[in-house]
């Protein structure tokens, strides 16, 4: 869909009117070309549909609220100094909760005479100043000043579009927890309470009841084939029997009820070892194949991993998988190999095959743990981020940080990519002292401004930036 952003053009009568007329069409002209569409004041509705006198105010904050649903966030343009109060005033009567960006634009040192002098660099620090005295949070472009027809600011408005993505999805997000969190995995333990004071609610579904739904699934059922087609499709299934297959196409029908009927964003699902135990497969493929669709699964339980691959996922527009922090690379400070058995997005490999679980099949048998993810993580950039529940403070907690797959040869097995990080040795006891998992969602993207700015300045997430 496309992005709607509230516009409020700031104004200064002793300012010349005629830059603000100008400064609102060139912002218009912007939004238009990256395919934004423009919350904004009529032209003929205040002077050159900008914001200064408090007529101007209530005008511009009952237009914010009739559109309070669909707005996105704010961009705040200054053509010239604008008037603070202005726009203080009007995101606080208008009171949509999203982000807001401040834009000035920059004066021309060889033709600064008051016919054409702007003085948004001063207006900015006012509004600014406004802003923090009426408690409102904003973000900032890249430069203090910036041309609103430049190169630099559709960098900053491309950013600051996924800072609002972020904030949308995870404020009210609905995470599923399919199964109890396994014995042997209280690394992946949370706080319900603390998730839903940050307005992230958690549904849950037993997998008696997913097991006892699949007992009731036909083998002819129409969603059960459409199913097992779409499996067939996605992966190499040469090495799998139709009956494990035909269990998996089950599985995934029952959790796309879950998901619709709950209006999920993202799930949690308990593997380790009652799906191989008592059902006979593993759940990875259909997990890597909601991931891919944009649907994000963590296993083992893990809520706030699957959280954090949503941030991801609406970050950077593409899927995102978790995977543990796993092995050392060589003698490397600086690399580390990540892995998981795998349930990873198909988007994440170049090639990529289904077959068992290595690992898991020396407890429960070969046999039954066909359904996993095979194949190396291609190179590319990397953002890694991952939530957790800091229990002792009441506190959600997180990491976000960047750093890149490689090409670095490594015969294993599973899913995996060598990874490198750097500083990595400083992450990693940042980690271990501060108690977060083992897990950490991923993304072949570059999107750890993104998250830092929507975690720390709109989601009240504290939050460790590794640089």
């Amino acid at each position: 869909m496309k992005p709607v952003l509230g516009v409020i053009v700031g104004n200064r009568g002793f300012f010349p009117d005629e830059l603000a007329r100008e400064g609102r069409k060139e912002i218009l002209d912007v939004l238009d070309a990256m395919a934004c569409e423009a919350v904004i004041l009529d032209e003929e509705a205040t002077t050159f549909g900008t914001v200064e006198t408090l007529e101007d105010v209530k005008r511009c904050a009952q237009l914010f609220k009739e559109n309070a649903e669909r707005i996105d966030g704010i961009v705040v343009t200054l053509p010239n100094f604008g008037d603070e109060r202005g726009v203080a005033d009007t995101l606080r009567r208008a009171g949509p909760d999203v982000p807001v960006l401040i834009q000035a634009s920059p004066d021309d040192p060889h033709n600064a005479l008051m016919g054409r002098r702007r003085d948004s660099f001063c207006g900015k620090i006012s509004v600014c100043n406004n802003l923090t005295q009426y408690n409102i949070p904003f973000s900032l472009t890249q430069n203090h000043t910036v041309a609103v027809n430049s190169d630099e600011f559709r960098k900053d408005l491309k950013q600051f579009l996924g800072v609002c993505r972020v904030v949308k999805g995870m404020k009210n997000a609905r995470i599923g927890a399919v199964g109890a969190r396994p014995t042997n995995f209280n690394t992946v333990r949370f706080s319900e309470k603390i998730l839903e004071s940050h307005g992230v609610s958690v549904e849950t579904l037993d997998l008696s009841e997913v097991f006892g739904r699949i007992e009731n699934l036909a083998d002819t059922d129409k969603q059960v084939k459409q199913k097992l087609a779409l499996l067939k499709k996605y992966s190499n299934t040469g090495k799998i029997a139709a009956k494990h297959l035909l269990k998996m196409a089950k599985l995934g029908v029952v959790i796309d009820h879950f998901v619709r009927d709950c209006d999920l964003n993202a799930t949690a699902i308990q593997c380790w070892t009652s799906m191989e135990t008592y059902f006979g497969v593993v759940p990875c493929t259909m997990m890597s194949l909601m991931s891919n669709a944009l649907i994000p699964s963590a296993c083992e339980v893990d809520v706030t991993g699957a959280m954090a691959m949503l941030a991801l996922q609406l970050a950077s527009q593409s899927p995102s998988a978790i995977l543990d922090w796993n092995n050392n690379y060589d003698d490397d400070p600086d690399k580390c190999v990540l892995f998981h058995c795998s349930n990873i997005p198909k988007h994440f490999f170049d090639d990529m095959r289904m077959d068992f679980q290595e690992i898991i099949a020396g407890d429960v048998g070969k046999e039954n743990t066909y359904g996993t993810c095979v194949g190396r993580i291609k190179s590319g950039p990397l953002t890694f981020a991952r939530f957790s529940t800091d229990d002792a403070c009441g506190e959600l907690i997180s990491y976000v940080g960047e750093g890149r797959f490689t090409d670095d040869p490594l015969n294993t097995f599973g899913g995996y990519g060598v990874a490198a990080i750097p500083n990595l040795q400083t992450l990693l006891k940042y980690i271990c002292t501060n108690g977060f998992e083992h897990h950490v969602a991923a993304s072949l993207s570059q999107c750890a401004d993104i998250l830092y700015e929507a975690f720390t300045t709109y989601l009240d997430v504290e939050t460790y930036y590794h640089k």
